[in-house]
């Protein structure tokens, strides 16, 4: 009987193809993966780590990516942007998009060995290639600042024009930052606006901050109060804590109620909200200075028996956008 078992496993591993036996790895792999990332994910750093390095060790390309993201973000253990920029090659050679996009930032920084931007720029161009589009941001950043290439200002807007027509945000952001305030760009504020624009409308809330700012002031075309309002708004309510004082402001120069020569309830009402929310950011003390002047202004007209209801509401955004 022990005989005949024995006959049936061994013929059992004879019928298991090559094919079968790789499936099979891949599903082990894969489970592992899932333990790691729950692990990593309930705050388990300590055994996240040892499944996450067992599983780089053995060649895995995920695995080696996230033990370079514990080392360089210092996950449960000592930061080493060194060992974590090693750890990003591994991943890179096996076409892990934001791993070669990482090893890019190692060889142009530098980070354990020496400079070396050409390479870099391979690295973000094929990091691209393979979906991370906004690594042609960073790559134009060079290209723009002639830094470690010859300086091409159009071919670097060119590269991040690029990747913000692949749809992404981040690019779109970066592209607009380089149309409105960089020193080696011409300034096209109609060009910042659009792109602000473009990213605004995809959850960006720093691009609805600048977008909200160019709106109010008529940069880059007409002044458009109302839309300029609600893009504020919507950055502050994402926790943008820049957006919060001006948003303030442009309620508090809303139109007055024709029956009372005051502003709105609703209007009143969101002022103090969007000024105790500055006041409780850090503020510039000219800023600072502002927002107690206009606390004081609102304090004096809005009934008190406002401020419970309103100041659990503003307690309970800033605790929601509190940082780690």
């Amino acid at each position: 009987m022990k005989r005949l078992l024995l006959l049936g496993m061994t013929t059992a591993c004879v019928l298991m193809t090559p094919s079968a036996l790789q499936a099979q790895g891949r599903h082990s792999a894969q489970q592992e993966l899932q333990a790691a990332q729950a692990a990593l994910t309930a705050g388990h750093h300590g055994e996240a780590w040892q499944r996450y390095h067992h599983l780089a060790e053995r060649g895995n390309p995920l695995a080696q990516f996230v033990v370079g993201q514990f080392l360089q973000q210092g996950w449960g253990r000592p930061v080493d942007q060194v060992a974590a920029c090693n750890w990003f090659s591994k991943a890179a050679g096996q076409h892990v998009p934001y791993a070669e996009h990482l090893w890019a930032d190692c060889l142009a920084q530098g980070i354990g060995r020496e400079q070396d931007i050409a390479r870099a720029l391979h690295w973000y161009e094929r990091a691209a290639n393979d979906g991370h589009w906004l690594s042609l941001c960073s790559a134009a950043h060079y290209f723009i600042r002639g830094q470690g290439v010859a300086q091409d200002v159009q071919r670097g807007l060119s590269m991040c024009t690029q990747a913000a027509q692949a749809e992404s945000p981040p690019a779109m952001l970066q592209l607009a930052h380089y149309y409105e305030q960089d020193a080696d760009v011409p300034q096209d504020l109609a060009r910042a606006r659009y792109w602000y624009g473009q990213a605004a409308r995809r959850q960006q809330p720093e691009a609805q901050y600048r977008l909200g700012l160019m709106l109010a002031q008529g940069q880059g075309g007409p002044a458009e109060p109302d839309a300029a309002l609600t893009w504020l708004e919507s950055a502050a309510s994402a926790g943008y804590a820049e957006a919060y004082l001006p948003t303030a402001v442009l309620y508090g120069n809303a139109d007055v109620q024709a029956e009372t020569g005051a502003l709105a309830p609703a209007h009143l009402a969101k002022v103090y909200l969007w000024i105790e929310a500055a006041r409780a950011s850090k503020l510039p003390p000219p800023q600072q200075a502002l927002a107690a002047t206009i606390e004081n202004q609102v304090l004096a007209v809005m009934p008190a028996s406002w401020r419970p209801e309103l100041d659990r509401k503003l307690a309970a955004h800033l605790a929601r956008f509190a940082p780690p």
